[in-house]
């Protein structure tokens, strides 16, 4: 049983005299912690104070289809729960479990809330009025910067996506075209009786093309156009600036065209060179959408990775991977002026981690790193082994901060932008992920010209704790 000398170990009741301890054992109830037992349900209505004696508890939250562990209580002293003290709706935020065999003293909110009351009446009443403003603030607040954020991210990827979904659209109305031109033109041999032989020979010629590209100086591709053009135009073909602009995106030349016209009948040249600038022109389309679809796949597979879909929270991962999906998802904000110097090592291993919650922390540092340049600069994210763990730095060439920013970066609620500006997940809850949940380090350097961002993670990490 609970005794005296067991609370007084506890820092928590530090300063209460030994009649209000035993107000507590009298009101209060031991509850053993036993190993993998439940002892409250995330939830639930709050109606109990718990604290920690000895032993350990982790807590855990039903995020999408898994349970995910949050925080440990593991300190003497750690308390959950108690929020219907001063709250008729509060529900614990977690279920804990116990994980070392250990006591807890357990106290109803109500009581809880007569003693604060009778103890500590200011303190109560701050308590109360604390609680109430915070709780609406913060779900205000993560509400607006949720969907403002979410907005932001679906508006850019709704762009991303469908700039190459157009193009693939475009590429295969035009593909349509392009084929029945191609039949058209074999219906046309067909009349004139080109004969296999000829049709035979002329496809040669056609396999010596080369693969459809557009040449690096528009005013070279005119003046072969316009040569190419001409010729075609003295031998009485159909349209020859119809054919010219494809027959030179293959490589085709005057010398060839000559070739073409000795290997085909003379009535069958205007049909024969058709089928041989469709067949380069659906080759380009083919390409095109070949494309278009191969970049709307890798946004998609970006937008997956970067999501975690289908994936366990707790992994061995990559950092490059996650560090490429983020980029990838960031791409509408690294557009104009702002250069990208991807610097990956090669000996760069594998940790344990939560790559979802990981992933916040590279699309803050990258959204902060954005912001102080201004939109123009150079965004360097580089990766390195680093002894026993793996180095990731995020660097900018903007402004920089103050010293007195650099020793506040990652004070909670603290914070350089304007309102409605960065991605609402502020430093403190990035270094909370990193050092807390993964048990790294981040640290930042910072001078005019010159900002680095650095995360180190253990490559081996102890099991994810507080939040």
């Amino acid at each position: 049983m609970l005794d005296l000398a067991d609370l007084r170990k506890v820092p928590l009741f530090d300063g209460l005299r030994d009649d209000q301890l035993a107000v507590l054992l009298a009101d209060g109830a031991e509850q053993p912690v036993i190993p993998g037992e439940v002892v409250f349900r995330e939830g639930d209505h709050a109606d109990d104070w718990w604290v920690l004696v000895d032993g350990a508890l982790d807590l855990s939250r039903h995020i999408g289809r898994e349970d995910v562990v949050v925080g440990r209580m593991d300190v003497p002293g750690r308390w959950a729960g108690g929020f219907r003290a001063w709250d008729e709706q509060g529900v614990y935020l977690a279920t804990a479990r116990g994980v070392t065999a250990g006591r807890l003293l357990r106290v109803s909110s109500e009581r809880l809330h007569e003693l604060a009351n009778e103890w500590f009446p200011f303190a109560a009443h701050l308590v109360a009025g604390l609680y109430g403003t915070a709780r609406s603030i913060e779900a205000t607040a993560r509400q607006r910067n949720g969907l403002v954020t979410l907005g932001t991210l679906a508006a850019g990827l709704a762009h991303e996506i469908n700039n190459p979904a157009a193009a693939a659209t475009r590429s295969a109305a035009e593909l349509e075209r392009a084929c029945d031109g191609l039949l058209d033109s074999l219906r046309h041999m067909a009349v004139s009786e080109v004969t296999a032989a000829q049709f035979n020979e002329l496809d040669a010629l056609r396999r010596e093309l080369k693969p459809p590209t557009a040449l690096a100086d528009p005013l070279e591709t005119a003046d072969r156009e316009e040569v190419l053009g001409d010729w075609l135009e003295r031998s009485g073909v159909d349209k020859p600036w119809d054919l010219a602009p494809a027959l030179v995106s293959a490589g085709a030349d005057v010398a060839w065209l000559e070739r073409a016209a000795a290997a085909t009948a003379p009535d069958a040249l205007d049909a024969s060179l058709g089928w041989v600038a469709r067949t380069i022109d659906v080759s380009a389309l083919l390409a095109e959408v070949r494309e278009s679809t191969r970049r709307v796949s890798e946004l998609v597979a970006g937008i997956k990775t970067y999501s975690q879909m289908d994936r366990a929270s707790h992994q061995r991962l990559d950092v490059r991977e996650g560090l490429e999906s983020t980029l990838l998802v960031m791409g509408p904000r690294l557009r104009e002026g702002v250069t990208v110097v991807r610097d990956w090592g090669t000996d760069v291993p594998l940790v344990d981690g939560l790559p979802g919650e990981l992933n916040q922390v590279w699309t803050n540092l990258v959204d902060n790193a954005v912001d102080a340049m201004e939109g123009s600069g150079t965004l360097t994210v580089r990766t390195r082994r680093d002894g026993d763990a793996v180095l990731v730095e995020v660097r900018d060439t903007g402004v920089g901060l103050s010293p007195e920013a650099q020793q506040r970066a990652f004070e909670a609620f603290y914070t350089t932008k304007d309102v409605g500006r960065g991605t609402g997940l502020g430093l403190d809850i990035a270094q909370r992920i990193v050092v807390d949940r993964h048990g790294g380090t981040i640290e930042v350097e910072s001078r005019p010209g010159d900002t680095r961002f650095r995360v180190r993670l253990p490559i081996t990490s102890p099991t994810p704790t507080g939040p």
